[in-house]
């Protein structure tokens, strides 16, 4: 967790660095001094001050989170539908010519939509997320029947023809069911 500070063994305001927490844990801990005295010697905040204290004692006690599942959406509620539908056409839609999602934003106002730009963002990022799981589900099979499949790949080789050294294009072509590869040069 970041701390703002003031300090004058920094010189200027910003974060407190580790050595400042070194600083302040010593003065509590070694030296016994209150945390009031603290505070007054390096010009940090009273909190600020016991965050670091208790962060020695108890790690998880100044851990400060804001958990929440799931976020309230209830200007959106009605024109979900109508959104998914805009989402569901945007999306099989070429990639050029796709919307932004301030424009799908534009087209909910136009129809009756009065909620804020970032609910309609938020949930069209979260339907995004949720189309590419549907969709990323693949299977490739790894065993190919005779003939189905082929492996091809280009090189280049040094070979001698007539005495001469001579770089070669050489296509490799062969079933993906054969054990090795043969390969034709194609000068």
């Amino acid at each position: 967790m970041a701390l703002k500070c003031t300090s004058r063994i920094e010189g200027l305001t910003g974060m407190i660095t580790m050595d400042t927490k070194g600083k302040v844990r010593r003065a509590f801990f070694v030296q016994k001094k209150p945390i009031r005295a603290i505070t007054r010697e390096y010009r940090l905040a009273r909190n600020s001050v016991r965050d670091i204290v208790r962060a020695e004692q108890q790690p998880d006690a100044t851990e400060r989170r804001y958990d929440h599942r799931e976020q309230p959406m209830p200007q959106l509620g009605a024109h979900v539908a109508a959104l998914e539908r805009l989402l569901e056409e945007n999306a099989a839609k070429p990639k050029r010519e796709r919307l932004t999602f301030l424009r799908l934003y534009e087209g909910l106002r136009e129809g009756g939509y009065t909620g804020g730009y970032d609910a309609v963002r938020r949930y069209a990022r979260g339907w995004e997320r949720r189309a590419g799981e549907r969709t990323a589900q693949a299977f490739v099979p790894l065993v190919f029947a005779p003939g189905e499949a082929y492996q091809f790949d280009w090189s280049h080789e040094i070979v001698v023809i007539a005495g001469a050294a001579t770089k070669a294009r050489v296509a490799r072509f062969a079933p993906a069911t054969a054990a090795c590869c043969s390969s034709e040069p194609t000068a």
